[in-house]
């Protein structure tokens, strides 16, 4: 049982694993998008739009904060705040 298992569910999930960024739902679809900073983002926080909406964000860098106005890049989402770089 063990085994055919393991041959018909290791495709489907190598498959789901390797899906490409723009068939991604959810959060997931989101790491990788582009936000543009609303106000401040540092290591204690701020607002992006991101995907048309408000979002929290954080910097990934704790060292590094972005100003209103700049692009950033979506590295992950961590609950509801993405965490962001340039």
């Amino acid at each position: 049982v063990s085994a055919a298992s393991l041959v018909v569910l290791r495709p489907i999930a190598r498959r789901h694993l390797h899906t490409p960024a723009q068939l991604r739902t959810g959060t997931a679809a989101l790491v990788g998008a582009h936000a543009v900073v609303l106000e401040r983002v540092d290591r204690d926080g701020g607002t992006v739009k991101l995907a048309g909406e408000v979002w929290s964000a954080r910097s990934y860098d704790e060292d590094h904060a972005f100003e209103p106005g700049a692009r950033v890049e979506v590295l992950k989402i961590d609950g509801a705040t993405a965490l962001v770089h340039e």
